[in-house]
């Protein structure tokens, strides 16, 4: 019985010694981030905010573990060997755990101290669009490669997993290539997202037409592109698909964009009236940055003819604004003042239709 009591008093103790590193570590992590935020409130740097922000939650684990390591060594417990055996394992991993989740949010710094001088939401913003399509992807693949050397450090922790591992790689045979088979088009995405990240097709917010759907790169990851659809669905489809099939990029080299509108009117319509409206309604538009203003036949048919107007805007979705209301307010003035020149159809009687109609009415007129 007193053997009893003393190994639970030797226990209490010992884990009394760890809730006290505990409580010291978490009193630090507060003392240290109420001085941050003292430091980011005059300072006004995104360097101070970001870390407040990402390396708040990870260090309040991270900095108790440290405490536990410094003030109350595993080795020094009054436990049991096995207790502290698998103590030691329960430390090591919540420390791996702890800086694998410190490294991580250590990125999402990386990405707000680079991005801090880009702008996504003007006009020109190809650098910006560029800068945080790499500092997304870049951020996915050491997210990815952190993840992978954590759960290996956690797993080698336990000498069980070691050995199931040795015996995984020594029987590989037909299991691993029945993996590989099953894994390539997962690895053929992820070197697509390297190769998108170096040579950039799309970018973060570029606007494109893939699957005859108008929409914006809203995410890309290191296996799929998400695009936002104009009618707020969302289009996801394998990276790879950007490396290996054609699509367009409205914004690839500037924001910039022209606009077209098509028209089909009869032959008598006065091009050069149509020319005076579209400048006229050009220069009353806010969508129009004053650079292309140009009417042309494009296409002559049977009953009627193409005429296409040419305009330019600042950027894709100006554009569309532009162009509904230029189709429209063209309409309106062509059925306001020229109705003959609507599109019509026009037929041609034949001679013996015509001798035929005539013979019916002398036979009417006789009777």
């Amino acid at each position: 019985m007193e053997n009893l009591i003393h190994e639970i008093e030797l226990y209490l103790w010992s884990f009394g010694f760890i809730a006290v590193a505990v409580l010291v570590g978490l009193a630090v992590h507060y003392m240290l981030f109420r001085i941050l935020r003292k430091i980011a409130a005059r300072r006004s740097q995104t360097l101070d905010t970001s870390m407040i922000k990402h390396l708040r939650a990870p260090l309040r684990l991270f900095i108790p573990l440290v405490a536990i390591r410094i003030s109350v060594p595993v080795h020094t417990l009054n436990l049991p060997d096995q207790a502290v055996h698998y103590l030691a394992i329960v430390m090591s991993t919540f420390v791996i755990i702890a800086v694998a989740w410190l490294l991580i949010r250590l990125t999402g710094v990386l990405e707000d101290i680079t991005l801090d001088r880009y702008r996504i939401d003007v006009a020109d913003n190809l650098e910006a669009r560029k800068m945080y399509t790499q500092m997304d992807i870049v951020r996915k693949i050491l997210i990815f490669v952190i993840c992978l050397f954590a759960f290996a450090a956690v797993l080698m922790n336990f000498e069980n997993f070691r050995q199931i591992g040795t015996s995984m790689l020594a029987s590989a045979g037909v299991a691993g290539l029945i993996i590989g088979f099953a894994a390539q088009r997962t690895i053929a995405n992820v070197l697509a997202g390297f190769q998108i990240a170096l040579t950039q097709p799309i970018r973060i917010d570029d606007v494109v037409i893939v699957e005859n759907e108008w929409g914006r790169i809203e995410e890309i990851t290191l296996t799929y592109v998400v695009v936002a659809i104009w009618d707020q669905r969302r289009l996801v489809l394998p990276i790879s698909y950007f490396i290996e099939q054609p699509f367009q990029n409205w914004t690839r080299i500037s924001a910039d964009i022209l606009g077209t509108v098509f028209l089909y009117v009869d032959y008598t319509v006065p091009l050069q009236e149509i020319r005076k409206e579209l400048t006229k309604i050009l220069k009353q538009s806010e969508y129009w940055d004053g650079k292309v203003d140009v009417v042309q036949v494009t296409d002559a048919r049977e009953s009627t003819v193409e005429v296409r107007a040419l305009m330019s805007a600042e950027n894709s979705g100006r554009a569309w604004e532009l162009r509904c209301e230029v189709r429209e307010k063209l309409i309106d003035f062509i059925q306001r003042n020229y109705p003959e020149s609507l599109p019509k159809f026009r037929t041609e009687l034949k001679n013996e239709m015509k001798a035929e109609t005539m013979q019916t009415g002398r036979l009417r007129g006789g009777k």
